[in-house]
């Protein structure tokens, strides 16, 4: 199971919210690409950016994303044991992506993956060509409230179901379909192993019937301890992303990698 490290970034620095509640609030680092370089240099191999302005509608933060990517990329290099050669890294990045030309700024950017979720909801075509222009490049987020998808930041439900929405974005090709149960998100109360798996299941379900590629489902929202990955991990999910638990030092990232 991987593991990767999350950073939600609001007015230029790392913070968490509380079931995406911009009032609830805590700014955990004034200089965010500094924290990414830190998880890098300690062993993540994949970081998942939130820009968070992004998402409320606002102006994206793009110069501040690109120097994130320039630090973790030097981090990475930095850690490289000498005979290792090539790129591992892995940085996605989500938050407010309504439109195609959105995600392609970012991955003229540098971007190697690119979260979309509103724009999955109200423009499937879209992101079903989003997903053949760019294999492994495409992660769709399944944020549900009860197993309803919430859209606009998670101000809103939609129609659709997170299995529904699960099995349609396996078939478009995405890469990765990052559930996050909102009722649970930086609130360390544990994440839904089951919710998580069975959208798992789902999509195997779906690949092998239609002979598609197996995308991931990564599980994210309320990890709080140790245990929570044991859990996740012997469940069959294949990746979590862990937050407010680092910062509030919970366990290092060291520990929680060695549990995944």
């Amino acid at each position: 199971m991987q593991l990767i490290p999350a950073i939600d970034l609001l007015g230029g620095k790392a913070v968490r919210l509380a079931e995406g509640d911009r009032e609830r609030v805590t700014v955990y680092a004034d200089e965010p690409w500094k924290l990414a370089g830190e998880f890098v240099a300690a062993g993540a191999r994949r970081l998942h950016l939130v820009d968070l302005d992004g998402a409320f509608g606002e102006t994206r933060q793009l110069d501040l994303l690109r120097r994130i990517l320039t630090t973790a990329r030097w981090a990475e290099i930095e850690a490289r044991a000498p005979d290792q050669t090539g790129r591992e890294l892995v940085i996605d990045v989500g938050g407010g992506i309504r439109d195609v030309d959105a995600a392609e700024a970012l991955f003229e950017l540098g971007v190697d993956q690119v979260v979309v979720g509103t724009l999955a909801v109200r423009e499937p075509e879209a992101v079903a060509e989003l997903c053949q222009r760019h294999p492994g490049g495409v992660v769709v987020a399944i944020d549900a409230r009860d197993g309803v998808v919430a859209v606009d930041g998670w101000r809103e439900l939609s129609t659709r179901s997170a299995a529904e929405l699960a099995g349609e974005a396996a078939e478009w090709g995405a890469a990765a379909l990052l559930y996050t149960d909102v009722h649970r998100d930086g609130l360390q109360v544990g994440p839904n192993v089951e919710i998580t798996a069975q959208l798992q299941q789902v999509v195997d379900r779906r690949c092998d019937h239609r002979g598609i590629p197996r995308a991931e489902v990564i599980a994210s929202g309320g990890v709080g301890s140790l245990a929570d990955f044991d859990a996740l991990r012997e469940a069959g999910v294949r990746a979590v992303i862990v937050g407010r638990a680092l910062y509030e030092h919970s366990f290092t990232l060291k520990e929680a990698l060695a549990r995944c």
